[in-house]
């Protein structure tokens, strides 16, 4: 089964695309396998083709559209049928490693270009290890200050753990002290309910006190009229024995 596939996006090439496919096209055991770098009308575009059996083919198929490398940005897939030859996928492999070989030259004769100058710098610039000579110098003190630092860190962790430790026995103090004020006012409460009963108590009495005196002031008039007259009477009676005695 031959198949052509046009993968067509905004960002298809330069992401490894053509080299992914040829990876799922050999998990599947297609032997026959191409894939080419194009520009369409519609944005970039890769052109896959594949020659394989019918169950190799689809589950190629499948994997293409349901996978793609990072950073693509795919737009549309279409499949469509093939009559033409395809590459067998191991000339295809070394065709690839062809293409990126001849990228890689320019970029290896100018790695070459930039070392044979930093050579030259190095030759022409012996004071460079006199810098590298104080940076080193430089470096040693800053790793006895940091020594130091964590001396001093080491001290501040230990008096943070007694801090810790007081703060502890002051939080139980709190507790017990929380306690205490609880029962306290439990206490307070059982007073107050004390209390409370006490005074409608003195109210019960204040109101018999204050029924009595209204007793005692209503016998006091009842009295005082009966009274007076006994005792004008015990006067005339008095009077009338001293004169019959002759005690004027």
């Amino acid at each position: 089964m031959k198949l052509e596939i046009r993968i067509i996006g905004p960002k298809v090439h330069d992401v490894g695309y053509r080299y992914f496919l040829l990876g799922i096209a050999m998990s599947n055991r297609i032997r026959m396998f191409e894939a080419h770098n194009v520009k369409g009308n519609d944005g970039e575009e890769v052109v896959v083709f594949a020659d394989g059996g019918d169950a190799a083919i689809k589950a190629f198929c499948s994997q293409v559209e349901t996978e793609r490398p990072a950073r693509s940005e795919v737009s549309n897939i279409v499949f469509d049928d093939f009559e033409g030859d395809v590459m067998k996928i191991g000339e295809y492999a070394q065709f690839c490693a062809t293409v990126q070989l001849n990228k890689a030259i320019p970029v290896l004769l100018d790695l070459r270009d930039s070392m044979h100058e930093v050579r030259k710098n190095t030759a022409v610039t012996p004071q460079i290890l006199e810098e590298i000579k104080a940076v080193r110098k430089t470096t040693d003190a800053t790793h006895e200050e940091i020594k130091a630092v964590r001396k001093t860190t080491d001290a501040t962790y230990e008096e943070i753990k007694a801090v810790r430790k007081t703060t502890d026995a002051t939080h139980e103090e709190i507790k017990a002290v929380r306690k205490t004020t609880d029962e306290t006012h439990e206490e307070i409460k059982a007073v107050r309910k004390t209390t409370d009963a006490t005074y409608e108590e003195i109210k019960a009495v204040r109101k018999t006190t204050d029924a009595t005196h209204e007793e005692i002031k209503g016998l006091r008039e009842d009295i005082q009229p009966g009274y007076g007259m006994t005792l004008r009477q015990v006067q005339i009676d008095v009077r009338a024995i001293k004169e019959r005695l002759g005690m004027q």
